[in-house]
């Protein structure tokens, strides 16, 4: 008989729900989606959605989700919810803001 190993539980297998707000194909906007998608695809793998809104096309979402600045990550879940505002160029503000850094 084999006794089986406790694994500690943590986020490994939690699937990220991510929601990033835009302004159409503005400079900012496109240099936090590439971020933005570098970061995930690297640190996340395939486990993450990511549901890109860009408010120009759907104000009622934005308004609904109280926007006050853009671009902005909204992290639905593991966890709490986390805002966070900017290109996403600042790799390790990400990551905390993600929970893995």
């Amino acid at each position: 008989m084999t006794a089986k190993k406790q694994v500690p539980e943590d986020n490994e297998n939690e699937v990220y729900q991510l929601r990033l707000f835009v302004t159409g194909a503005s400079p900012n906007s496109t240099r936090a989606i590439l971020n933005l998608k570098e970061i995930c695809d690297t640190f996340l793998k395939e486990r993450y959605e990511l549901e890109i809104i860009d408010v120009y096309q759907q104000p009622l979402i934005a308004q609904r989700e109280q926007i006050i600045a853009l671009p902005l990550l909204v992290k639905r879940a593991p966890g709490i919810e986390r805002r966070l505002i900017g290109d996403m160029s600042n790799r390790e503000r990400v990551l905390r803001g993600l929970g893995i850094g």
